[in-house]
């Protein structure tokens, strides 16, 4: 892994960690927003009018932050308008490429380009800062809209509904004040908490992040033992933030991650509503569970310097999940 720096690709270690050894995530760098006018959003630039075919989106399926927005295009029925670019679950020295030659890679129609990092020094050539996905690209304009996962996925919530039909709505005006305070918890103790466990280079690091993780999991756990969502009997953006982490949590996080207090399996309620979500009409298809062991394990060598690829438990993920009522 490595970042690009005023322009030029330097490889270093992928880690990125505090003097205590606590692990630092790095803030994305695109902020646009798509819009049914092109008006601006609450960040970047204006212009960035919704129409179909304009938008092509790259991800990676291993990736959680990148399987967010594969969600939310599913389930609003983007996948005719917002074309794709799935990369190789392999991030090393070279960062995300787009070898095609793993099953559900696509390589890069769009502009035929090898690595990652070409997309956004297509952007902008001096770009600095770490390559990620998701990357959601403006054809016309030629530029990066946004890399930010969580607003993508409000982009994508509301912004094409005239041209879909779909108004779903996973971000309800009458609920975002409740919203935000979950996603918030849940981001910092679980989706991103269990990369402080498993990045951490220090113990005191490790027991801080994987108790916030072992904690978040219970609260939920007592949560869904009243409310079928997270926020009662309406699913919202929280749930589908959450579902990314806990899809996988078993087959990576619990052991590779050493957040082995207890498996998802172990938990009734927050293991039920997994599956229920996991079953949502158009999710299953966003899940690649090949490129997710894959990634992780065979990327990672801060983590796994052997690069040795684990069985992992079986997993019945279309066992009834019992939460109709």
């Amino acid at each position: 892994m490595g970042k690009l720096v005023d322009g030029n690709w330097a490889s270093n270690d992928f880690i990125d960690v505090e003097g205590d050894g606590s692990f630092s995530r790095k803030p994305t760098a695109y902020h646009n927003w798509i819009n049914p006018d092109g008006s601006a959003g609450p960040t970047g630039q204006g212009g960035f009018a919704a129409q179909s075919g304009r938008y092509h989106l790259y991800v990676s399926y291993a990736c959680p932050w990148a399987h967010r927005t594969l969600i939310f295009r599913a389930l609003k029925g983007l996948t005719d308008h917002i074309s794709i670019s799935v990369v190789h679950p392999d991030m090393l020295d070279d960062g995300w490429t787009f070898d095609d030659s793993f099953a559900g890679a696509t390589g890069d129609p769009l502009f035929g380009k090898s690595f990652a990092r070409e997309i956004y020094l297509q952007a902008d050539p001096n770009a600095s800062g770490r390559v990620t996905v998701p990357i959601l690209w403006d054809k016309q304009r030629n530029t990066i809209v946004s890399n930010e996962s969580s607003e993508i996925i409000r982009m994508f919530n509301s912004a094409f509904d005239g041209i879909t039909g779909n108004t779903d709505d996973y971000w309800p005006a009458d609920l975002r004040a409740d919203i935000e305070p979950v996603n918030e918890r849940i981001y910092n103790t679980l989706n991103n908490g269990v990369y402080k466990s498993g990045f951490a280079t220090t113990q005191g690091a490790y027991d801080t992040a994987v108790a916030d993780v072992t904690e978040t999991m219970q609260w939920l756990e007592e949560r869904l033992s009243t409310n079928r969502y997270l926020m009662g009997d309406t699913v919202t953006e929280a749930d589908w933030r959450l579902a990314v982490t806990l899809f996988r949590f078993d087959l990576v996080y619990h052991g590779h991650f050493k957040c082995n207090r207890a498996k998802l399996i172990e938990y009734p309620n927050l293991w039920a509503y997994t599956r229920e979500l996991y079953q949502w009409s158009g999710v299953a298809a966003t899940v690649n569970f090949d490129h997710i062991v894959r990634h992780y394990h065979f990327s990672q060598r801060d983590v796994n310097p052997r690069q040795i690829i684990p069985i992992g438990p079986v997993i019945d993920w279309a066992q009834p999940h019992g939460r109709d009522s």
